[in-house]
């Protein structure tokens, strides 16, 4: 019973030959035409042109209605003195990545607030004042960092670097107040002087 199939094939010498039916593959191609139809492109891409147009046109409107001249910006000169120095050696940034975030934040804050500030005949004084103040917070700093860097990093000299960096911004956010304080009274001051003129 048990046969080896490939002396069968051998002994068969006859082929095996299958053929479709008449027609088959018409039929199929029919019905994959149906299932899968075939899109035909436009033979002129009108759509891709229009859409580019509008996307030109739109961009064009853009640019020529943002090409108007922008207001002029106020600038306000700060003394060369005010701003902290470049230092040689290590500063409480190198410490560590958490200090130079810390350093970074009231620099930052602390030119901000000098940016910011407007300096008129009226407030000179004020900011006179309060800019002696800063230019002492400013050498106190410098002495604290050749601390740093001769003495090395220790909690004391880092703990003042960085209340000096407070009260630096402090001092300016006082300022700040100041100055509004002294806008209001000019403003008030003159509303008054308009009233009694009338």
């Amino acid at each position: 019973m048990s046969q080896d199939l490939r002396e069968m094939f051998k002994d068969s010498g006859s082929e095996i030959t299958e053929s479709m039916k008449v027609g088959h593959e018409q039929r199929f191609l029919k019905r994959l035409e149906l299932e899968l139809p075939v899109t035909k492109k436009p033979a002129f891409p009108i759509f891709k042109i229009a859409a580019s147009l509008i996307v030109l046109i739109g961009l064009g409107t853009y640019i020529f209605m943002n090409d108007n001249d922008p207001e002029p910006i106020k600038t306000t000169v700060v003394e060369k003195g005010t701003s902290m120095p470049k230092q040689e050696g290590i500063s409480l940034g190198d410490l560590s990545p958490d200090l130079k975030k810390v350093e970074d934040y009231y620099m930052v804050s602390i030119n901000l607030e000098l940016s910011q500030l407007e300096i008129s005949d009226r407030n000179k004084a004020l900011i006179d004042s309060f800019m002696e103040r800063l230019e002492e917070l400013n050498v106190e700093y410098k002495k604290l960092n050749t601390e740093l860097n001769e003495i090395g990093p220790n909690d004391q000299t880092i703990t003042a670097l960085i209340k000096n960096l407070q009260l630096r911004l402090q001092l300016l956010h006082k300022l700040r107040d100041k100055l509004k304080e002294l806008q209001i009274q000019v403003t008030e001051a003159d509303n008054d002087n308009s009233f009694t003129s009338i």
